[in-house]
């Protein structure tokens, strides 16, 4: 079973996710912050993985600290999930369309955090989210799972199709990319033999 049950908790926030990469999409996310509840959501049904998210933290601040440790606790039930990703196909990219907003993913398992991140959100806020912390989701999850993320943007113009296709773009690329290869299984897809 590839799966993982991970807790964090600092002075800033507390953060639970549980995650089956072979799941069937379902969801159950409640960070306090309604926007990331919403792509979180679409992340796991897109993505065919099963997520729990549960977060509280210092929202009375701003969003910046639960957003980003959401990115980190994710981030750690991947790479827990994956293992030393024994027979994963590894790679995965999508072009994604979500109405005027055409996004390109591409993920490697690579075992190397990165993020090369070229979104143009035109607005400061999709309702009350602050739309830089997008950057720093993603930022922070790529590190944490130890995973090389290309996030470009080829066309849009409204910011919340733009954010969303972006994590919809994702979940279809990891999607592909931590799928068994029949071809491959029990084997690292590395000639270096280790991810």
């Amino acid at each position: 079973m590839r799966t993982a049950k991970l807790r964090r908790t600092t002075g800033e926030t507390d953060v639970a996710v549980v995650l089956d990469l072979d799941g069937a999409g379902k969801s159950e996310i409640s960070t306090g912050c309604g926007f990331l509840d919403h792509m979180l959501t679409l992340f796991a049904r897109h993505g065919r993985f099963d997520l729990t998210v549960q977060a509280k933290g210092d929202t009375w601040v701003d969003d910046h600290h639960t957003v980003e440790d959401v990115g980190i606790t994710l981030g750690d039930a991947f790479a827990k999930a994956l293992g030393d990703k024994r027979g994963v196909t590894r790679y995965g990219s999508a072009i994604l369309p979500m109405d005027e907003a055409l996004i390109l993913t591409a993920v490697d398992l690579s075992g190397r955090g990165l993020l090369c991140y070229d979104l143009a959100i035109p607005t400061e806020k999709v309702g009350a989210f602050d739309t830089q912390l997008v950057g720093e989701f993603f930022a922070a999850f790529a590190r944490r799972a130890d995973l090389t993320l290309h996030i470009k943007q080829l066309a849009g113009a409204n910011s919340h199709h733009i954010i969303e296709g972006a994590f919809k773009s994702l979940a279809r690329s990891l999607r592909a990319a931590v799928a068994i290869d029949p071809a491959a299984a029990g084997e690292v897809p590395s000639t270096k033999g280790v991810l």
